[in-house]
C-alpha cells in the first residue's frame, strides 16, 4: 500500500483552512449580535449589525450544506 502524502498533506490543508475560516465568520456573527445588544441597551439601532450578523450565519449555514453536499455526492 502507497499513501499519496502530497494528497493528504493538500487536505489537511485545506480543511484547516476552512474550518479557520468558519469559525472566523461565526465569530464575526457572534460579534454582530453583540453590538445589537449593546445598541438596544444604549437607546440605539443597529440594523447593519443584525444584518451582518444575519450574512455571516447565512455563510456559515451555505458553507456547511456545500461540505455536506460534497460528501454526499
Amino acid at each position: 500500500m502507497k499513501i499519496d502524502w502530497e494528497a493528504l498533506g493538500s487536505v489537511f490543508g485545506v480543511s484547516l483552512v476552512v474550518t479557520v475560516a468558519l469559525v472566523a465568520l461565526f465569530t464575526l456573527g457572534i460579534m454582530g449580535l453583540s453590538r445589537q445588544e449593546r445598541a438596544t441597551a444604549q437607546g440605539g439601532s443597529a440594523a447593519l449589525a443584525v444584518t451582518g450578523a444575519y450574512a455571516c450565519f447565512a455563510a456559515c449555514t451555505a458553507a456547511v450544506a456545500y461540505g455536506i453536499y460534497l460528501i454526499v455526492a
